[in-house]
């Protein structure tokens, strides 16, 4: 671990009361950056250690309350996760299931721990912060099915490439580099036009129900082949002080 002072430049975390945690790279390979303002007061302690299985669970405690992050190793790079303030944990054990969303961990009931853990069991395919989960039909015939079609949040970073992609419902929205999270199509009508022309507009939706089938690949993760349509969910780190402007974005 490597401890900055001062606020990073491109964080893809967001920032808790001045404190920013991130995984970085130099000559010598990856390596965890903790950063903080000049002005940011943080403790940090170690709550749990799991060396076999490479993670750790860190605390940070600030005058505006605590906060808890997972950090490990997911197939091929270490990573660093925010936990839901909502699930005080204590264990890396229970980080893992605090990142869940509520529809995997009843997906999950009566498997074994040692099974939950697992990226692949036999109610699930998880892929990075993506859970897929297998259906036996979709909510209706798809208008149409999209190909290579990207998985991704509003912070950026790689996106999780799907071979077949279908979508359902949804928030419209107009996403720039300045509203990564995008604007609604009142907000974004209540834009001068000077705010509006400097940008670059995507249109896309927020929050969607999404269901995927076929390959998805990403360069930090073991392809997976699901046969079948799937349905996506994502993580629940968005739920966290650290994420709380990062949405689902397609």
């Amino acid at each position: 671990m490597k401890w900055i002072q001062g606020r990073p430049r491109n964080s893809r975390r967001g920032s808790v009361s001045g404190l920013f945690l991130d995984v970085r790279s130099d000559r010598h390979g990856e390596y965890f950056a903790i950063m903080q303002e000049p002005d940011t007061k943080a403790d940090l302690a170690v709550l749990d250690v799991q060396p076999v299985d490479r993670h750790l669970l860190l605390l940070s405690r600030t005058a505006e309350g605590k906060h808890r992050f997972l950090l490990g190793h997911d197939e091929r790079h270490w990573f660093v996760a925010a936990i839901p303030e909502s699930t005080p944990v204590s264990r890396v054990r229970d980080a893992k299931q605090a990142l869940k969303p509520q529809a995997i961990l009843l997906r999950e009931f009566g498997l074994r721990m040692d099974d939950r853990d697992r990226r692949v069991n036999s109610r699930r395919i998880r892929q990075g912060e993506w859970f897929f989960v297998p259906v036996r039909v979709l909510p209706e015939k798809p208008a149409w099915i999209l190909r290579n079609e990207p998985l991704m949040r509003s912070n950026g970073g790689k996106p999780h490439i799907c071979e077949e992609l279908c979508r359902y419902g949804g928030e419209t929205v107009y996403v720039s580099a300045t509203w990564p999270a995008g604007l609604t199509q009142f907000e974004y009508a209540a834009l001068s036009l000077h705010e509006r022309t400097p940008q670059v507009w995507r249109t896309l939706r927020r929050n969607p129900m999404v269901y995927v089938r076929g390959r998805v690949r990403h360069p930090d993760h073991k392809t997976v082949v699901l046969d079948g349509w799937h349905q996506v969910f994502s993580n629940t780190e968005h739920l966290s002080a650290a994420m709380q402007n990062v949405v689902f974005l397609d």
